[in-house]
Formats: C-alpha cells, sequence, structure tokens
C-alpha cells in the first residue's frame, strides 16, 4: 500500500525539479488545481488516473521511484517514446532516386556537397519511420 506522507514527498520533489508551482503543474497534467493541492497536504490520496497523467507528462519519473521510493528520479530513460509505446513500424522500402539527394546548412561551414545518410520521422505516439536515400 502507498505511503502518502512518502509520496507526497516524492510529488514535490517532482514539481521542484520542473520548477513548477502547483497551479502549473496541475495544469500541465491536465488535473485541477485542489487535485494537487489536496495530494500535497494528505487529505486525498492519489488515483491512478493522476499517477498516469505525471507518467506521461515526465517520461523522466519512474513508477517505482514515485509509487514506493524505489529507484531514481529523475530517470533517464534511453529512449522514452519507445518504452512507452512498444511499437515499431517498420518503414516502407523508399523508390531509389537518381540523384543523391544534397542539403546545404546554412548553420554549417561543412562542404555544400555532403550527402544525406538517413532521414528519421518522429511521431507524437512514440513511432518512428526512418529512410534511406
Amino acid at each position: 500500500m502507498i505511503n502518502s506522507k512518502d509520496f507526497t514527498g516524492r510529488l514535490q520533489k517532482v514539481i521542484d525539479y520542473y520548477s513548477e508551482s502547483a497551479s502549473s503543474f496541475a495544469e500541465k497534467i491536465g488535473v485541477q488545481r485542489s487535485s494537487i493541492s489536496h495530494i500535497l497536504s494528505g487529505r486525498n490520496k492519489p488515483s491512478l488516473d493522476f499517477v498516469m497523467k505525471i507518467l506521461h507528462t515526465y517520461p523522466e519519473v519512474e513508477l517505482y521511484w514515485l509509487m514506493n521510493g524505489k529507484g531514481k528520479f529523475p530517470n533517464q530513460p534511453s529512449t522514452p517514446e519507445l518504452s512507452r509505446t512498444n511499437t515499431i513500424e517498420t518503414p516502407p522500402k523508399p523508390q531509389p532516386s537518381k540523384q543523391p539527394l544534397n542539403v546545404p546548412n546554412p548553420n554549417s561551414n561543412s562542404d555544400p556537397d555532403s550527402e544525406i545518410d538517413k532521414i528519421v520521422i518522429f511521431y507524437k505516439n512514440g513511432t518512428f519511420k526512418s529512410y534511406k536515400p
């Protein structure tokens, strides 16, 4: 069972880590400001929905650390989006082009004839597609 006093301490640590006020934190995770206030004061216990909103909004917060104090914060997941969704799409095979793609980088002093090696598109749902010209 969750210890409310310890949970509120960890929740306050998350809020402080992101330099948020209780109001701005509530807004970012999509709950009413009073929900944060009641949990921090010990009046209410956090719901599963509340905890999941924190984990979804702040991928550096680890579930077991938030709930039980076991683990570490901030967690540095190598690929937070992929670990949450467990979905990887296989990209379609690109059609071979007649000419290599040459896109100069205006912020770089590198050779303007450099070729693109790979293009990766990341989607908000955690999937991605990779294309090789």
